[in-house]
């Protein structure tokens, strides 16, 4: 297998046939991955999804899913519902793909590891893995429920309203952003503009830089003034899935995205929508993933992780047909599988980040 530094080569030659990618925005990214070991594994699925079939091969005889693929700790975020309620679930599937199951619990758990190396976390992570596989298989158990923020989930609550998302820091930094010179691709602007609740409604384009797995790729932002107040909507385009580009027997072609939103158990965003390969979402304060750093000081870290294990099984159960066989899969697993295959791929990934920080 090749190094870190020629995968990310390949691998961004390969996107960059499909969707073209934007230079500057790839150099920024590059930037980012050599920051810390958790910027790292954000940016860097196809690296994992390299080296988990070869390094914890004895899980990928666990049942395949349709699975969010890139999931980690700040895959999380809120949105309103239909009937205008505060959600708190995963909110990127960029990667979405059909793995197994124990592909998502172990770069879950990954990235609790590294949450904790870089102090962004206090839990104990043997314990952050009992509490994702406990959340995870109640949550297989009893058919799932999405994290409604109304009058349970209190502490999520609490976490998804900070004082890091007040509304009038949000709209300062949407404003601040450079204005959108040169649009490479005018379906992705006219679907936009389409997503508008006015048409022909007097905006400002904006070119937005925001992720790292995704970074390089278009995104346009529509910023207007609508009855006494900002709103915002993003066309971002959509690559397919680096499980593609490393030849998985299940890889698609197609983006399963709008699938894995329709089949899982959750509200869902109706301000989310796709034409093409491009997605469309409503941006907002409360519509938007939650960063390591908004965390509120007070949490309990435990619950997180309890709350997250349901959550990917709320996802996972979009695959009803499989969810038997996971749960028996699941309970023949040896003791502490988690807990060990977390330490083995987060050795991988900081073995990684060393050698793509010295290039």
């Amino acid at each position: 297998m090749q190094g870190i530094v020629k995968a990310t080569e390949e691998y961004e030659e390969w996107v960059d046939k499909v969707l073209p990618l934007d230079p500057a925005d790839l150099e920024f990214k590059h930037e980012q991955m050599r920051t810390s070991s958790f910027a790292f594994l954000r940016a860097t699925f196809y690296r994992w999804m390299q080296l988990f079939p070869k390094t914890c091969e004895d899980l990928m005889s666990g049942p395949d899913v349709l699975a969010v693929g890139d999931l980690h700790i700040e895959n999380f975020g809120t949105w309103r519902d239909a009937e205008g309620r505060l959600v708190w679930g995963i909110n990127d599937f960029d990667e979405a793909a059909w793995l197994p199951y124990t592909n998502d619990l172990v770069r879950l758990a990954v990235s609790f590891q590294l949450a904790i190396d870089a102090s962004h976390l206090k839990i104990d992570i043997g314990e952050a893995c009992e509490a994702i596989l406990d959340g995870y298989l109640k949550s297989l158990e009893t058919g799932g429920a999405p994290f409604v923020l109304a009058e349970q989930h209190g502490g999520l609550r609490r976490l998804a309203t900070g004082e890091l998302r007040n509304p009038v820091a949000f709209w300062d930094k949407m404003a601040a952003m450079a204005p959108l010179k040169k649009v490479k691709f005018e379906e992705g602007k006219t679907t936009l503009l389409a997503s508008l609740p006015v048409a022909d409604m007097p905006c400002e384009l904006k070119a937005r830089r925001a992720g790292l797995g995704s970074l390089g790729h278009p995104r346009y932002v529509a910023l207007a003034d609508m009855c006494g107040g900002k709103i915002a909507r993003e066309a971002k385009a959509l690559a397919p899935s680096s499980a593609l580009w490393v030849g998985l027997e299940k890889a698609s072609t197609d983006l399963l995205y709008p699938q894995i939103l329709q089949h899982s158990v959750r509200c869902l965003d109706p301000f989310v929508s796709f034409q093409g390969i491009w997605l469309v979402r409503r941006l907002a304060p409360d519509c938007s993933r939650i960063e390591l750093t908004q965390l509120p000081a007070e949490r309990d870290e435990l619950r997180l992780a309890e709350a997250m294990g349901r959550e990917t099984a709320n996802i996972h159960l979009g695959s009803r047909d499989q969810i038997l066989s996971v749960i028996n899969h699941l309970e023949n697993l040896p003791k502490k599988w988690l807990r060990k295959a977390c330490a083995t791929m987060a050795d991988e990934v900081r073995t990684d980040f060393e050698k793509y920080k010295a290039n």
